[in-house]
């Protein structure tokens, strides 16, 4: 994975970081940001959005908490993908926030390796 220049956002119109990196040969795009209320991160390889996933931690008094990820559009066939969405949201509530996750993944490649060097470059680049 080589990393290309990052960008940082202001305030307008919400904190946001910008990167263009190589991940397994392919130009990776990826942008997150940070609403008020919500993480909506981007990362394309096909110069588009790709499949949307809504993460978000669910909490009950009654027992440890537990991690709801769902389709919202596009690949529901796609275990790497909800288990990429799931690890960001778990990585996300670790950290302190309860803010959920809504991410769009645009790749061409979907193998375990490539989704591994993305999830790196979110969590080197995150807003939370």
């Amino acid at each position: 994975m080589r990393m290309g220049a990052a960008q940082t956002g202001g305030h307008f119109p919400v904190p946001h970081k910008s990167l263009s990196l190589d991940i397994k040969g392919n130009k990776t795009e990826i942008v997150i940001s940070k609403y008020e209320d919500i993480f909506l991160v981007i990362v394309s390889q096909i110069g588009c959005m790709g499949t949307i996933l809504a993460a978000k931690k669910d909490e009950s008094v009654f027992s440890d908490p537990t991690y709801n990820v769902s389709v919202l559009f596009g690949k529901r066939d796609e275990a790497f993908l909800l288990a990429c969405a799931r690890q960001l949201i778990e990585h996300i509530s670790s950290s302190g926030s309860a803010r959920p996750l809504v991410i769009s993944l645009g790749l061409k490649d979907h193998s375990q390796g490539a989704l591994k060097d993305v999830i790196s470059a979110i969590i080197e680049n995150r807003l939370w």
